[in-house]
């Protein structure tokens, strides 16, 4: 059992990898733009959130229920059918679909991928190493996003498919990795899902749970914004300098010098979570969200496309260590199901903020800075006010020593 074990970990990394080269990233709203409107393309992404928010829970009670592998399985098929269907795909309905596909991977992964790897980590006796392997598995994942962010805008440039065809090999990858894995041990929970959910209530009465809790879904949003209006941002920006046929590789290498800097941040996250303790980096990288998305709301110049490289680097001074911390709270056999939850609030509350903005795009042929500064302005003032009640509420909840 430790030589499986110790195999599932030395996978786990790959695994990761391979998920993250998601070749469309950097020209999905550029290719949903070719044949949609803007108000659908937006629409597509909420659809893509709606449908993996729809399927987070369940799919962490079938995780904790039936299996880590068996769930990651379960993602590995979707996330190949939906690339596959996204390259096929010439109408919206077929494109709300690969985005269903697609939703439903993330979820089927989403909490299952972090117990797998802690359950394994505990089963080799290794479980000291969680912070450690995390933030591995973090820069493997975002190596593969640059790779396949730059790879994906030149492959765009000979072909709008070609990306989610690579995409589709990509997922085949992930899906042979995850028929390697071995189950690790754990206590198989038995209840039904309602009594699991009480179950759940009751560890959020931890304050420090409760805190991160918050945080995590506040982080989620902020996160994405960028994402969502950075495309439509690039375009905008280079539309005005004459250079809207650049978009697309603007648009790759932008992102893939986004993830090749939150690698070299994630190098410093250690130190720095050291030196400032858990809550403070944690308050700091959800402070840098909010000021990014303020700096593209004040200004449409093109030279302020560099910010967007800076747009991850929150996530890895944030997410590896929090998500640490809450597997050190939790117990076995809630453990997906837990960190599933926590992701379906982060995407809800996203994706009805996108359903929001895409009624208010409605009828509007293209998305201009104006209506992204508008956007981004107001989500600016409720981080600011968000960011107030976790600093007032941060000293109670005691997240480093609960």
């Amino acid at each position: 059992m430790p030589a499986s074990m110790a195999r599932n970990i030395r996978l786990y990394r790959w695994f990761r990898f391979f998920q993250g080269l998601v070749f469309w990233q950097a020209v999905w709203f550029l290719y949903f733009q070719t044949t949609l409107s803007p108000a659908e393309a937006v629409l597509l992404y909420a659809v893509y959130d709606v449908a993996t928010t729809a399927l987070e829970v369940p799919s962490g009670w079938m995780s904790d229920r039936l299996g880590r592998r068996a769930t990651l399985i379960a993602s590995g098929l979707a996330g190949v059918a939906g690339a596959a269907l996204l390259a096929t795909g010439d109408s919206f309905l077929l494109l709300c679909l690969a985005q269903v596909l697609i939703g439903a991977a993330m979820a089927f992964s989403s909490g299952t991928d972090s117990a797998f790897l802690y359950e394994s980590l505990a089963a080799a006796g290794r479980e000291a190493e969680v912070e450690q392997q995390e933030l591995t598995a973090w820069r493997f994942s975002f190596a593969a996003h640059a790779l396949s962010a730059i790879i994906g805008g030149l492959l765009y440039r000979l072909d709008i498919t070609a990306p989610f065809w690579a995409g589709t090999l990509a997922g085949l990858v992930v899906l042979a990795l995850a028929l390697a894995f071995r189950e690790p041990p754990r206590d198989i929970d038995q209840s039904a899902p309602l009594s699991q959910l009480a179950t759940l209530r009751d560890a959020l009465h931890n304050p420090a749970l409760a805190w991160l809790f918050a945080l995590s879904v506040a982080m989620y949003g902020f996160s994405h914004l960028p994402f969502v209006f950075g495309q439509p941002f690039i375009l905008d920006a280079l539309t005005k300098a004459g250079l809207a046929a650049e978009a697309p590789v603007v648009s790759g290498a932008v992102t893939s010098a986004m993830m090749v800097i939150s690698v070299l941040a994630s190098l410093l996250a250690p130190r720095l979570r050291s030196y400032l303790g858990l809550p403070a980096i944690l308050l700091v990288a959800f402070a840098m969200q909010i000021a990014l998305c303020g700096v593209l709301a004040l200004s449409d110049s093109i030279i302020v496309i560099a910010i967007l490289f800076l747009r991850m680097v929150p996530d890895s001074l944030s997410w590896p260590f929090l998500v640490a911390r809450v597997q050190t709270l939790l117990t076995n056999g809630g453990r997906a199901t837990y960190l599933s939850l926590q992701s379906f609030c982060g995407r809800l509350v996203f994706a009805g903020t996108l359903y929001l903005v895409s009624r208010t795009m409605a009828g509007t042929e293209e998305m201009n800075h104006a209506g992204i500064q508008t956007v981004l302005g107001w989500s600016v003032v409720v981080g600011v006010v968000i960011l107030a009640g976790l600093l007032l509420a941060g000293r109670r909840a005691r997240v480093e020593s609960a």
